[in-house]
C-alpha cells in the first residue's frame, strides 16, 4: 500500500494511506513535473521513503516505525549545493557548501522523512531537501516539502510498511 497525495489544491492537499486521511501542506508552487533546485515545488513521481530523522529532546524514544531512525543533533546538515559533491546528501556540520541545518528552533524539523528523490544518484540542480515533516501554523506552504501536523505524522509513520512509497500526481 501507498500513500497518495489527493484534493490538490495549490499548495493544500490531502495525503491518504489506506484508510487515514490528513491535511497536508505543500511547496509554495504545487507540483511540479520538472523539478529544479530552489522552484519552491514538490516533484511528481513515486518515490521510496528512506529514513527517520527525529529530535530526541522531542521524542525520548525513536517513534514507532518501520523506517530506519537516527536521532539528530545541532551537528546535521542537507546538502542544497548543485555544485557539490555531496548535493542532495546528509553532511556534518560545519560545511562550506550551502545546505539546510536540520536541527531548527522551530518545530518543523522535529520529524523528518527522507523521500527517496534525486538521490540514486543525484543530479545537479535537480533538487534537494525532499522531506515530508511537521507542518507550520495553518499548514503555511513549505519550500518543496509535504507538511504534516505532528499527531498526523507520527499517526502515518506507526501504519507504514518498510515497501510503503509515496505517489504525488502530475499536475
Amino acid at each position: 500500500m501507498n500513500i497518495e497525495i489527493t484534493d490538490i489544491d495549490g499548495a493544500r492537499a490531502h495525503l491518504r494511506y489506506g484508510t487515514l486521511t490528513f491535511d497536508c501542506a505543500l511547496g509554495k508552487a504545487g507540483i511540479t513535473l520538472a523539478k529544479r533546485e530552489g522552484d519552491h515545488a514538490i516533484p511528481a513521481g513515486r518515490f521510496p521513503l528512506r529514513q527517520l530523522y527525529y529530535r530526541p529532546d522531542k521524542f525520548p524514544n525513536p517513534p514507532e516505525c518501520t523506517l530506519s531512525t537516527q536521532e539528530l543533533n545541532n551537528h546535521d546538515g542537507w546538502c542544497d549545493a548543485p555544485d557539490d559533491p555531496l548535493y542532495n546528501q546528509y553532511v556534518r556540520l560545519p560545511f562550506k557548501a550551502s545546505h539546510e541545518q536540520l536541527w531548527r528552533t522551530d518545530e518543523v524539523y522535529n520529524l523528518i522523512v527522507v523521500i527517496g528523490y534525486n538521490d540514486d544518484p543525484p543530479v545537479a540542480d535537480a533538487g534537494s531537501c525532499i522531506f515530508m515533516h511537521v507542518a507550520r501554523d495553518n499548514y503555511a506552504p513549505t519550500e518543496g516539502c509535504i507538511a504534516l501536523a505532528q499527531d498526523d505524522l507520527l499517526t502515518l509513520l506507526a501504519a507504514i510498511e518498510p515497501s510503503t512509497e509515496i505517489v504525488i500526481p502530475a499536475p
